[in-house]
């Protein structure tokens, strides 16, 4: 009996990742999900956040998506997502940059930019600056 899972992890762009794990974390929209062979089946939306997956030879690889939807199979999870990137090919300064852009928008009151969007963009760019810090802790220890 096989102790390990396919995980697809698919951008709009590209396949991210294909490969075996034998566990993946991800932040669903009602809390993350930890997820191990066999798991029951779920189909659930992802929020912006760090998906995270154990390797069937123990190294972690840390991606990040700006959201998207989980799919779990007994054997197998897929991640689709409109953006997905390894955590190592985040744009720091530009995740700043976002960050500060759309805190701008949210307070200005007068300013016609769609609030509900500021408020995504500000989800996605704390979320890719927060998968940035999670890569560097580990990498120090």
């Amino acid at each position: 009996m096989s102790m390990t899972i396919h995980v697809d992890i698919v951008s709009a762009e590209a396949e991210i990742f294909s490969g075996t794990a034998t566990m993946v974390f991800a932040p669903a929209v009602m809390g993350e999900v930890g997820i191990l062979p066999r798991h029951a089946p779920l189909l659930t939306r992802l929020r912006p956040g760090e998906i995270r997956v154990i390797k069937a030879d123990n190294e972690e690889e840390t991606f990040y998506v700006s959201g998207g939807m989980l799919e779990i199979q007994p054997h197998s999870v897929t991640v689709l997502s409109d953006t997905a990137l390894r955590a190592h090919d985040i744009d720091e300064a530009a995740a700043l940059e976002a960050k500060t852009r759309a805190e701008q928008a949210m307070q200005d009151r007068k300013s016609d930019v769609d609030y509900a969007q500021a408020e995504r963009e500000l989800a996605e760019a704390v979320a890719q600056l927060r998968a940035l810090q999670n890569i560097r802790k580990k990498v120090n220890r």
